[in-house]
């Protein structure tokens, strides 16, 4: 067996302190009647934790913004839903874990039949554009909405801590909204939210600005990002390391202390000058720690329309946990191979490796 000793050493770093580098990676589970989560959430979370999970990263929340969600089945991040979160984060904590929650916009990315008190409004979009060279099925949002969107990303991150989380993620990848504005193939705006790549990143800038306003200098703020989209699996958001570089400087610097870099495959290198990955270039194009996930301990890519499907269990983790001790990137997120074995940190680390659970479209019907 592969010296994975490195996936379990201590971390610390971006005003996170861990007692190893695995983390559970954020997994929409429909499973929060009137979004607020029961305590068959706040278990389902604390058996992770249970089982050597450092970090989790909870599943997307919903801001207090009307058309931030696409279904009432998916929790909030305010008002009564924040009575559930307190039962997840003292759950978590009581079982030795650290957490924090996924706050997100979904943007264009609902319709007006979805599953939502407020399906019947426009969906919140920079252009109106839900895919590259799509029609236009949203008003484009003005700007005094785009002020009322980051105030409201800065109420949910101050809840976040003042329930008492470790931690907040924004999610700004996979075609979301914070994700379209940095997208020029929906982001075709002509004021100061729009233009080149790097001015398309005033809108996060703005998020993570107010933000970090409102939770201070020492709370830990993770942003998620990713070249590929849920529209486009090809996208890219950069060619090249330089224009990355120049995307994220902004950004990192409006705040952010932990990027996590979501790629369909950790393995893959994310330009053909080096061997890393996506992660391991975020790290060295801002300095700041990163997360790495897509694919880990499967043998096949992350699929958003392949969920059903059941997938093959990987367990070479040797290679991970190299680049891991290598310092490519620094904490690794699991997702399927974890939403469907919440042992499967503790039977990696102990070597049971014949014990780990496969996943398949079962997993998705229960919390396991």
């Amino acid at each position: 067996m592969s010296d994975l000793s490195a996936l379990f050493a201590p971390f610390e770093g971006g005003g996170l302190k861990l007692k190893n580098r695995i983390a559970m990676a954020p997994m929409t589970r429909w499973k929060s009647p009137e979004q607020t989560p029961g305590p068959d959430v706040a278990a389902y979370y604390r058996r992770r934790a249970e089982h050597d999970v450092g970090l989790i990263i909870t599943e997307g929340t919903t801001l207090d913004h009307p058309v931030s969600s696409h279904s009432e089945r998916i929790p909030a991040f305010h008002g009564a839903a924040l009575d559930g979160w307190r039962r997840v984060v003292d759950q978590v904590h009581e079982a030795g874990g650290k957490i924090a929650p996924q706050i997100w916009h979904v943007g264009v990315m609902r319709s007006p039949g979805d599953d939502y008190p407020n399906a019947h409004l426009p969906s919140a979009s920079p252009s109106g554009l839900y895919k590259a060279g799509g029609k236009t099925v949203a008003p484009s949002l003005t700007k005094a909405e785009i002020r009322d969107i980051a105030d409201s990303y800065a109420r949910a991150a101050e809840s976040a801590r003042a329930i008492g989380f470790d931690a907040v993620e924004v999610h700004g990848a996979h075609g979301y909204l914070l994700d379209q504005f940095l997208w020029d193939a929906l982001n075709q705006r002509d004021d100061e939210y729009g233009g080149d790549a790097v001015a398309r990143t005033r809108f996060a800038v703005e998020i993570i600005a107010a933000i970090r306003a409102a939770i201070g200098p020492d709370f830990p703020l993770i942003l998620r990002v990713s070249q590929w989209k849920q529209q486009d699996y090809s996208a890219r958001l950069a060619d090249t390391p330089e224009l990355f570089g120049a995307i994220l400087k902004p950004i990192s610097e409006a705040g952010v202390d932990i990027f996590h870099v979501s790629q369909r495959r950790w393995w893959e290198p994310e330009f053909e000058s080096s061997a890393m990955n996506g992660a391991g270039w975020v790290k060295r194009l801002t300095g700041k720690p990163v997360i790495t996930v897509g694919s880990v301990g499967l043998a096949g890519a992350m699929s958003v329309r392949d969920l059903n499907e059941e997938a093959k269990i990987s367990t070479d983790l040797g290679p991970l946990a190299d680049r891991v001790a290598a310092g490519e990137f620094d904490i690794v997120a699991v997702g399927r191979a974890l939403l469907s074995d919440p042992e499967w940190a503790s039977k990696i680390k102990e070597g049971r490796l014949d014990a780990l659970r496969p996943f398949d479209k079962t997993t998705l019907e229960v919390l396991l």
